[in-house]
């Protein structure tokens, strides 16, 4: 287990902020009750907060034939839909939902070639607003490979408004690595072939890089 690169200059500020006002109130009283419910609060908040940067080491297996959850949550959408911004066709978009208490890694859903990447500014309705997708402030990747190719989107939520990814067009991907980090939660979308086999359910929980989402 590491700490996100992300994480650490929000950790430094926490921990420098903590301890000040943790020192200035011996200043201001002698009540050690006061003292020590403060110091546990304190301790309470900082552990919150880098339980959100938390890393985990994972080994990831690579099949061609698979397409794996790009971040850890719970599937909140499964449907048909009609994807406008890149293939312009019917795709099945599988959304997962990232609570502040899940892994924020981002990861590659398949291997392949990164053929599109764009930032959009937006709103910042809760994550599992239906307009959130196409409204909020978010990114939109696409990668193909010889036989298919996904758009997947980290979209910014009511809370999550720092939005990261370290990818670029025409660099390659491999299935299970690090594309991004979403501060905080929120919610990934993928929009997958129709031919997909799904193997996922609503409400499932999935774990970034591990879950099966679908077969092609």
């Amino acid at each position: 287990m590491t700490i996100h690169k992300e994480g650490h200059k929000i950790l430094f500020l926490a921990l420098a902020g903590l301890f000040a006002i943790n020192f200035g109130l011996t200043y201001l009283t002698q009540n050690t009750t006061v003292l020590n419910l403060i110091l546990v609060f304190s301790i309470v908040i900082f552990v919150l907060i880098l339980q959100f940067f938390r890393n985990p080491a994972k080994t990831i297996e690579i099949n061609e034939n698979h397409i794996i959850a790009p971040a850890d949550g719970k599937v909140v959408v499964i449907e048909e839909v009609f994807e406008s911004e890149y293939f312009k066709d019917k795709r099945i978009q599988i959304s997962i939902f990232m609570s502040p208490f899940n892994v924020h890694v981002n990861r590659f859903p398949i291997s392949g070639i990164v053929k599109f990447v764009k930032y959009y500014p937006g709103k910042f309705l809760v994550a599992w607003h239906p307009k959130s997708s196409t409204e909020n402030e978010r990114t939109a990747i696409v990668v193909e490979n010889d036989r298919f190719g996904v758009l997947f989107k980290q979209i910014a939520g009511a809370v999550a408004r720092r939005i990261r990814w370290y990818t670029k067009e025409n660099t390659k991907a491999i299935q299970g690595n690090e594309f991004g980090f979403i501060k905080f939660g929120s919610r990934v979308d993928i929009l997958i072939p129709l031919n997909s086999k799904i193997k996922v359910n609503l409400n499932d929980k999935t774990v970034g890089g591990k879950t099966i989402l679908a077969e092609i």
